[in-house]
């Protein structure tokens, strides 16, 4: 039937189309009557179930979130700017393109929690009954990943000064193991977020000659920090916006009895002068792993972004040589990423886009993690596609009217498309990749 061209012909028929003219108006109003008058929802049952499940991680005290959604007293003055936010999909932060992949850490908010949060704006932002109000989520104190088997920290406490161009900072903590560890999770902690730019917190393996030149229990800037080798491996970091590291049942990343922790640090100045000493908990896997999990780096550190180049495209690309389980995947890109493709390319030669990151946002690095089972076969491609706004349309652009290039700081770039694997536990996870530059390189993030 086509829509609006259906009559009546019986005889008589005009009272009838009337009536159901009329209908269709009653009908109307009655739809626009619903929508300008919403159910009314409170908070202690309706909205307080959707922040305990998506919201109060970083919303809670000493956690990344300004503001605390715990209480109905805390929430009420933070109403209308919130439904904003959930309404505009700026909250909570995930990046990732719905159409593209399917991932166990989607913080989207559903239609419904959406319009939960809308309606309870709309309605008035009643309280409700407190016996209404579910149980409180519980938090390990400090930390997201629960409560730590074991806690190292920097040696010793670093002084940020107020102002001027920081290089990293390192600092090697000696683990003490005497036999080897299986990590379930990890969670790397700032001390100090406001001048913490990012932490990544290495496993630097008893063979490894890197950065032995520097003694342990003290906190040291290096003008040539070098690199690590591919037997020392990434345990977990910290980016903004970032989660720990959580492994599922079966799998666990390595530190082998006599390893190091080495912490890497990169401080941002910002006009006060401030004290940091980070830490990182570690929580260990309580039954022997099917798998290991490896973190893996495709990275280009040789482009050059033009001055005023709206889309500078670039690309970078790895290959598998021997099978493993995609885990997760992250996009790591400065002020000027605008957008990251990861895709894999089978043997097969079919090819698949992991995840699409549109609208990339340098406060909030996310990881991307996928259902388990999700195989890379012996001789997969992974590539990484890397779109940069260097124009003065890019509102957090430093500097539109310079060439720019691959280096440390935030108004430098970086074109990183980080992948955690899953092997079996006998691999060696050098036998993955021919080119040991696969492996993440210390100082590059």
């Amino acid at each position: 039937m086509t829509p609006g061209r259906y009559r009546y012909t019986r005889r008589g028929g005009g009272s009838a189309s009337r009536s159901a003219v009329f209908a269709g108006i009653v009908f109307a109003f009655a739809v626009v009557a619903c929508t300008r008058n919403p159910p009314e929802v409170t908070f202690y049952k309706d909205v307080l179930p959707v922040l305990q499940k998506n919201c109060q991680e970083c919303h809670r005290p000493g956690e990344v979130a300004p503001t605390s959604f715990l209480s109905y007293e805390e929430v009420r003055p933070q109403a209308k700017a919130m439904k904003e936010a959930v309404l505009g999909r700026r909250m909570p932060p995930w990046f990732a393109d719905p159409a593209v992949g399917r991932f166990t850490n989607d913080r989207s908010l559903s239609r419904a929690e959406t319009e939960i949060i809308a309606n309870w704006v709309d309605s008035g932002t009643h309280a409700g009954e407190l016996k209404d109000a579910p149980a409180p989520r519980q938090f390990a104190d400090g930390w997201l990943a629960g409560q730590p088997d074991v806690v190292f920290e920097m040696p010793a406490d670093y002084e940020v000064p107020a102002s001027g161009m920081m290089r990293y900072v390192y600092g090697i903590i000696p683990t003490n193991f005497r036999e080897d560890r299986w990590v379930q999770m990890a969670e790397a902690r700032p001390g100090n977020r406001t001048v913490v730019h990012h932490i990544l917190v290495y496993v630097r393996d008893p063979t490894s000659t890197w950065l032995r030149e520097y003694p342990m229990g003290r906190v040291f800037m290096v003008r040539d920090h070098g690199k690590n080798s591919p037997i020392d491996e990434v345990l977990t970091g910290f980016v903004p916006g970032a989660q720990p590291l959580v492994l599922r049942p079966g799998q666990a990343r390595l530190i082998k009895a006599g390893s190091d922790l080495v912490f890497e640090i990169h401080y941002t100045a910002n006009g006060k002068s401030a004290s940091d000493r980070s830490r990182v908990g570690i929580v260990f896997a309580k039954e022997p792993p099917r798998q290991r999990v490896v973190m893996l780096n495709v990275a280009n550190y040789k482009f050059v972004i033009p001055p005023g180049a709206p889309a500078h495209r670039v690309d970078e690309a790895i290959t598998l040589y021997g099978e493993a389980e995609l885990v997760s995947l992250h996009a790591h890109m400065h002020l000027r990423g605008k957008s990251m493709e990861i895709r894999a390319v089978y043997p097969s030669g079919e090819v698949e886009k992991l995840l699409w990151v549109p609208n990339y946002d340098f406060n909030w690095q996310l990881w991307y993690h996928l259902p388990p089972g999700k195989a890379l076969p012996r001789g997969t491609r992974i590539e990484v596609i890397g779109t940069f706004d260097n124009s003065s349309r890019n509102k957090n652009n430093p500097d539109p009217t310079v060439a720019v290039r691959s280096g440390e700081q935030s108004w430098d770039e970086m074109m990183m498309g980080f992948i955690e694997v899953a092997i079996d536990v006998g691999m060696n996870p050098t036998d993955l990749l021919r080119s040991s530059s696969s492996f993440h390189a210390g100082g590059q993030s």
